[in-house]
């Protein structure tokens, strides 16, 4: 049985991978998933708060309309991480699972696919984004008085989309081999640099949005040009050279297989949320902005099951590669309980201090109150999620992300976005009642879920990952 400190040192001591390479496959589960995850949450708070410093300085340097400004633009670029994140995912997947089942040459050449693929996306992202900034704005119904920092905003983040992608490939490669410390050190990094150009482009030199969205782009490519040296400098666990880069060995159709539908469903989740935001919009500039504070506030609440979830992943696929689903399964049930722990942490505080965290981004006493209204109840879904998230993971895991997708299309197309509509339109409604029908979509994604682990055939004791498709 491996010991927890051998578990320690291969995560925060040197090299950054854990030096028992069999970690996640052996040993006790419950210290095993919470180490693996704890790099996983830093990093992710890093980034949560990469993305709020932007709303926070411009709250409190700037008017509303500029929160407003970049909350919109803010999640129309979350839509487009949300994609990256997706490939990354089934890059991740891969490479983990024939990391447990020791195909060291299988594993380089998914590092040079998913390459390959990020190159590809980068491009096409890039100009999609950049000629089609107006008629995003237009679409997210975007308050008068925030449409032209909207659209300057998204022109100018687009333009660090390349980083964007560069950054997520290269962390969904290290966690694949089971290093979730080293992404750790380029997003604080982001963070850091982020910081500190948000406080002299906006506070000090007045640039408004457009500083906000300098800096973030800034903070973007100097983070990924340091992880390009960091991997030049230090290499992977595998023998990888330029020969590997390229669509090759049926490596890019797995990744896609897997990491695609994810993609599809973190986007069109983001897609539903844009939508939902062009429907709060027209309730009035208030209503805008207080809904997009939230979504920052609930981006950090929403931060330990993500991680969780992200070290069920890598658990998952690196025990299906080695042929054990037992171990997957306790791994699922495991973050579930850690997740929910957290989420009904976060609902409990936010029923008696809802205003407290929205007033750190803005001084507008009317926006912080109706902000707290949304969350009091929007957090429940913090708790809902622990389960989802972590599901998710383990589907992705075992190489069955489609259902993912399918279940999270009909919760969110088929409940939050009609809900979010038809309880706008009820005469006299405030963001205290808009706040339930996200909690109540992800039930729908519940039940289908739990249906799905009993009934599904894929989820067989003996489960594990055949042999790559040529």
């Amino acid at each position: 049985m491996i010991g927890e400190p051998i578990i320690l040192s291969g995560i925060f001591g040197y090299g950054g991978y854990m030096k028992n390479e069999r970690a996640l496959v052996e040993g006790r589960i419950l210290p095993t998933l919470v180490v693996f995850a704890v790099p996983f949450l830093l990093a992710s708070i890093l980034q949560a708060l990469y993305g709020a410093v932007d709303l926070i300085v411009i709250g409190r340097f700037v008017d509303s309309a500029s929160v407003s400004a970049t909350a919109i633009g803010g999640q129309v670029m979350q839509t487009i991480t949300g994609i990256v994140l997706g490939i990354s995912t089934g890059g991740t997947v891969v490479i983990g699972q024939h990391v447990g089942a020791e195909r060291k040459r299988d594993a380089a050449l998914a590092v040079g696919n998913l390459t390959a693929l990020f190159i590809v996306i980068a491009i096409a992202l890039t100009i999609v984004m950049l000629i089609f900034t107006e008629p995003i704005v237009d679409i997210m119904q975007t308050p008068d008085e925030a449409v032209e920092h909207t659209a300057r905003y998204i022109t100018i983040c687009s333009m660090g989309i390349p980083f964007i992608v560069g950054y997520n490939g290269v962390s969904g490669v290290f966690r694949g081999f089971g290093d979730s410390r080293t992404p750790l050190y380029f997003v604080a990094l982001a963070c850091a640099v982020n910081i500190g150009l948000d406080l002299l482009l906006v506070a000090v030199v007045g640039m408004g949005v457009a500083g906000a969205a300098v800096a973030t782009v800034a903070a973007q490519g100097i983070s990924f040009l340091a992880a390009v040296f960091y991997i030049v400098k230090e290499g992977l666990p595998v023998e990888f050279g330029r020969r590997d880069i390229g669509f090759s060995g049926g490596q890019a159709l797995r990744i896609l297989k897997i990491g695609s539908p994810i993609a599809v469903q973190d986007a069109l989740v983001n897609v539903s949320f844009l939508i939902i935001t062009a429907i709060i919009n027209t309730m009035g500039l208030v209503a805008s902005a207080a809904v997009g504070i939230d979504e920052k506030v609930i981006v950090f609440a929403m931060l330990v099951p993500t991680s969780f979830a992200s070290a069920v992943a890598v658990m998952t696929a690196q025990n299906i590669g080695a042929g054990k689903m037992p171990r997957a399964k306790k791994s699922l049930w495991t973050g579930v309980i850690l997740s929910f722990a957290f989420g009904l942490a976060v609902w409990i505080y936010c029923q008696f201090f809802p205003e407290t965290l929205p007033s750190l981004f803005s001084r507008d006493a009317e926006v912080v109150y109706s902000a707290g209204l949304y969350l009091r109840n929007y957090t429940i879904d913090c708790m809902l999620v622990a389960f989802i998230f972590c599901a998710n993971s383990f589907f992705s895991g075992c190489g069955y992300s489609l259902f993912s997708l399918i279940h999270s299309l009909i919760a969110t197309f088929g409940f939050r976005v009609p809900g979010s509509y038809f309880m706008s339109r009820i005469a006299g409604v405030t963001l205290f009642e808009m706040g339930f029908v996200p909690p109540m979509a992800s039930c729908v994604s519940i039940v289908m879920c739990l249906i799905y682990l009993k009934v599904g055939k894929g989820f067989k004791e003996e489960q594990q990952l055949s042999e790559p498709e040529l």
